[in-house]
């Protein structure tokens, strides 16, 4: 796997995948998409010639809307875990998750809160449009994830607070312990 085509085939091929990604594309919610781990995850375990769905992985879902609560989140969280059980959901209205990053505005997209999220190998988003299409969001390329490289994203290398947290975040992440070829960096 080298190269965006291949890893958009990969995705299409696997049915948990296209499962997942077909329910999050029903639940109609504004700038949504598979994020994250869950996206990052399934890229290294082909890549180590792993079953690349891991049952373990959260299932990373993230959207933008302003006018869905915090509470309304949980909510309709809770009944995707009721709804699909076999998948480990993870839900998160973007609109409230920059107040997990120190001294950081409020986000105006999912896309733009992908391209604060810690690391640039988990700067990674997938959906499926309307028209059956997958569509990849990668604002730093594909290069760290076909690499096994962690590093931060620019928005965490410009404050000592956030690498502070990107720091903690790996030593408390193990990753090593799945994928013994990773790199980390801290530039």
């Amino acid at each position: 796997m080298k190269n965006k085509q291949e890893i958009l085939e990969a995705f299409r091929k696997n049915p948990d995948m296209m499962a997942i990604l077909t329910v999050i594309r029903n639940l109609e919610l504004k700038d949504s998409w598979l994020a994250a781990g869950s996206v990052r995850n399934f890229i290294w375990n082909l890549l180590s010639d792993k079953s690349p769905f891991d049952c373990e992985t959260d299932v990373d879902v993230i959207f933008f809307d302003s006018d869905i609560s915090y509470e309304e989140t949980l909510s309709l969280e809770k009944k995707l875990r009721e709804d699909f059980p076999q998948y480990q959901w993870e839900l998160k209205n973007q609109v409230y998750m920059h107040q997990h990053s120190p001294h950081t505005a409020p986000y105006t997209s999912s896309r733009d809160a992908m391209s604060k999220y810690p690391e640039r190998c988990t700067a990674v988003g997938l959906r499926l449009t309307e028209e059956s299409a997958l569509e990849l969001f990668t604002p730093y390329g594909l290069e760290d994830i076909l690499n096994f490289q962690v590093r931060p994203t620019p928005h965490f290398l410009e404050n000592e607070d956030r690498m502070e947290l990107y720091r903690t975040r790996l030593s408390k992440k193990n990753w090593r312990a799945k994928w013994k070829n990773l790199i980390f960096k801290n530039t």
